[in-house]
């Protein structure tokens, strides 16, 4: 069979992106079982993926203990986070309790490539059926990542909810990304806003739930999914299971896609005050 030309390599790698849904239990306020726990997990994707996806608040679970358990972005969490995408050569999405020298509080999702590029972005809708809104400040700042020549948008959880924060305008991002702590109770909504989110978009979108039950009594199935840009689901976890689990996104039908059936050329203009 003969060799594929070094360029059209070059092209594939570009139009692929392997990723990797962690949909696991999270220890209640535990920061060091969870950090070994899902370090165990995320070392089964050394070499075979481009991008891991944890849960929402992954090393605590979804506590409003922000004053006890909030970490600066040079705490041990982040550094470990830091470890991994390095030594594991994977980008790791997902979100923690963060804290600022100010003294304020946020969700903050993280991006850590392994070349040691980061990106943040704080949960801009807090949860206030859970009280979040009283104990964390909301972000206010859009965040896209770029890499492997993909463009990333980073949500977390209750912003799923609100499609105007999450428009993609002009094709800015071919990929939204949703850690979350979804009760399952609501699972038919998480399930139906995350097909939403991608048809309106015209771009994948990957939302990592977690399982198990905290503390408060509150279930957690998982339903994590990962959907094309029609709607079409290309990755679904078993319920309720622990599960890692690994696609490949193809930029090239999405962008063929687009080109085709151009509806983001129509969409309304508007600004976020």
């Amino acid at each position: 069979m003969p060799s594929i030309p070094k360029d059209l390599q070059s092209n594939k790698k570009v139009n692929e992106l392997r990723i990797s849904l962690i949909q696991a239990n999270i220890f209640w306020e535990d920061k060091d079982r969870n950090i070994k726990y899902y370090g165990t997990l995320l070392k089964k994707l050394s070499g075979e993926s481009d991008l891991a996806v944890l849960p929402e608040t992954f090393s605590t679970g979804f506590s409003m203990h922000a004053s006890d358990l909030a970490e600066t972005n040079d705490g041990r969490t982040l550094q470990t986070v830091r470890f991994w995408a390095k030594e594991y050569n994977l980008a790791v999405c997902g979100s923690f309790l963060a804290k600022d020298d100010s003294g304020l509080f946020f969700n903050r999702c993280f991006f850590i490539a392994p070349d040691g590029n980061e990106w943040f972005y704080d949960k801009r809708h807090l949860f206030r059926m859970g009280a979040e809104h009283q104990n964390f400040t909301a972000g206010n700042q859009i965040v896209t990542v770029p890499y492997k020549g993909w463009n990333i948008r980073l949500i977390v959880c209750y912003d799923l909810r609100f499609p105007v924060w999450t428009r993609n305008r002009k094709n800015e991002y071919d990929l939204l990304i949703c850690p979350a702590n979804w009760p399952v109770s609501r699972t038919k909504i998480w399930q139906t806003l995350l097909v939403a989110r991608a048809m309106e978009n015209q771009c994948y979108v990957c939302g990592v739930n977690r399982i198990g039950t905290d503390i408060q009594n509150i279930e957690y199935q998982g339903n994590s999914l990962l959907i094309d840009f029609k709607g079409n689901p290309l990755l679904k976890p078993p319920i309720n299971k622990k599960s890692v689990i690994t696609g490949i996104l193809h930029k090239d039908r999405l962008d063929d896609f687009c080109a085709h059936f151009p509806a983001w050329m129509d969409a309304d203009d508007f600004e976020i005050l």
